[in-house]
């Protein structure tokens, strides 16, 4: 089953409750160990995370230029 999209505390706790019973974490369990497999479970949570908060907000396109603490990049 995919991970939930989202940021909350419960989302979190559910994708990380659903990697543990998955096929993945059985073979880093077995693989790596326990602890490791725990690590890479909770890696993976925030990850989806991080990824479902900033869908929202807009992007800059690729033909924009890139303004930086000095002005534009590329002008010296």
């Amino acid at each position: 089953m995919p991970l939930k999209p989202g940021s909350s505390k419960e989302t979190i706790s559910d994708n990380i409750s659903e990697f543990h019973g998955g096929n993945t974490y059985a073979k880093t369990k077995s693989k790596f160990g326990k602890a490791k497999a725990d690590k890479q479970a909770v890696a993976v949570a925030f990850s989806k995370a991080r990824e479902s908060k900033g869908q929202g907000s807009s992007k800059k396109s690729k033909g924009e230029s890139r303004k930086g603490r000095f002005g534009p990049v590329g002008r010296f």
